[in-house]
């Protein structure tokens, strides 16, 4: 089924037919002159001779050229003359060549790859980017395009996300092997020492600041029958020992009671990756959290607070979110500028993504072509191509014309010679 064109605009499209009408009448203006020039002269001897000769095969070289490019677009005078009204006929064979021809010249590694090398895009990227202006806008419309995202995500559909797909999936997803490699991991490159000097740091200042609170607590737990003073005393010894005890844990990286946290943390990981029993209860503990019915609230509010707080910080045009996303960009432009390395590679990814979309999209791009071709309505499509074509084309008229006339004069030249 034919379907029609679009107009792409109608301004342009009737700029284009005022020329093509304008061209046409220049040509339809020499074959006349050329009519006449030939009436008037007929049957006259010497220059006029010559004049009627080059009149007479200007007629015939406007008229066959009329005939060809006439024959383009449709047929000669209405008639079905064979090997005429060429496009609308064979407007498939059209598209089919047009699709090779895309495809051979432009959809090629090597031709994609020299075009991308020449054009330095990572330079100008760069070039462009260190510009203030440029920077801003590029982090004005990210801004405005994630604003209008998180707007748009509405807290139900937050919660269905969590509820149907991510909860599901993490109740399938074993954690003992992931959880034992992180965890090994972590004991191995010692990454949880830091965490550890945390808590050291914290435990201390808060007994160093709340010995009374401290000393009440442990009082509770002493007998009833106990004087109060010497559980006041004991109390405040415990609290001491506790202080000493903890300062020494943080001063001495191989403390015992820090090497034993690494020992029971590395068994832990490695009784996660192959004990059974181990792995039977992270799964019944890693069941009894999903399944506990505040998860999904608490993944809901911890959703609304994180969008709310980004969307108050997009907000801020001179906010410190926007003023270091600007800092950077600009500061990603100057490398791009300086290190010639960078430029480097940053251009060889992108000649291997468009050499990878080429190959597996490639054949389905030049393909539109066909299929849009294939849809279009023969003689609408010749009436288009003219449109645009046709003003150039007239000037095939002109010069055949002209180069008629001057075939002609040269051949009654050589008439009269021989």
């Amino acid at each position: 089924m034919s379907v029609p064109m679009i107009t792409a605009n109608p301004e342009l499209d009737e700029e284009r037919r005022r020329g093509l009408r304008r061209m046409r009448s220049v040509a339809v203006g020499l074959l006349l002159f050329a009519a006449v020039v030939y009436v008037v002269t007929l049957d006259l001897d010497g220059f006029w001779g010559y004049v009627n000769a080059g009149a007479e095969a200007s007629m015939v070289g406007a008229i066959a050229d009329w005939f060809a490019v006439t024959a383009l677009f449709k047929h000669p005078l209405g008639l079905p003359i064979p090997h005429t009204a060429l496009i609308p006929r064979r407007k498939e064979m059209l598209g089919r060549s047009l699709e090779e021809f895309v495809g051979e010249n432009f959809l090629q590694e090597r031709i994609i790859r020299e075009r991308l090398e020449v054009a330095e895009l990572s330079r100008r990227v760069g070039g462009w980017l260190v510009e203030e202006a440029n920077a801003r806008r590029v982090v004005d419309e990210a801004a405005s395009v994630l604003q209008l995202g998180l707007s748009r995500i509405k807290d139900e559909d937050m919660a269905s996300l969590v509820g149907e797909a991510i909860l599901p999936r993490l109740r399938e997803e074993p954690i003992s092997p992931v959880a034992g490699s992180l965890l090994e991991e972590v004991v191995r490159d010692g990454a949880h020492h830091g965490l550890v000097d945390l808590a050291l740091d914290e435990a201390y200042g808060w007994l160093d600041q709340n010995e009374d609170t401290f000393t009440d607590i442990v009082g509770e737990r002493a007998p009833w029958w106990s004087p109060h003073s010497v559980n006041d005393r004991v109390s405040r010894r415990i609290h001491l020992e506790l202080m000493a005890w903890i300062a020494d844990i943080r001063n001495d990286p191989r403390h015992r009671a820090r090497l034993a946290l690494d020992s029971m943390l590395a068994d832990l990981a490695r009784d996660l990756l192959h004990d059974e029993a181990t792995q039977a209860r992270a799964e019944q503990l890693k069941l009894r959290v999903l399944d506990h019915p505040q998860i999904l609230v608490t993944a809901t509010s911890l959703w609304k607070a994180f969008r709310s707080a980004l969307l108050d910080a997009l907000a801020e045009r001179e906010g410190p979110l926007r003023v270091r996303a600007r800092q950077e960009l600009t500061h990603f432009g100057q490398q791009l500028l300086a290190d010639p390395d960078l430029r480097r590679r940053l251009d060889g990814h992108a000649a291997d993504l468009a050499v990878f979309v080429v190959d597996r999209y490639g054949r389905e791009l030049t393909t539109v072509i066909t299929h849009t071709i294939d849809r279009w309505d023969g003689r609408e499509a010749a009436s288009r191509i003219e449109l645009h074509v046709g003003r150039d084309l007239q000037f095939i008229r002109i010069n055949g014309t002209i180069v008629g006339g001057l075939v002609g004069v040269l051949i009654h030249a050589a008439t009269q010679l021989v």
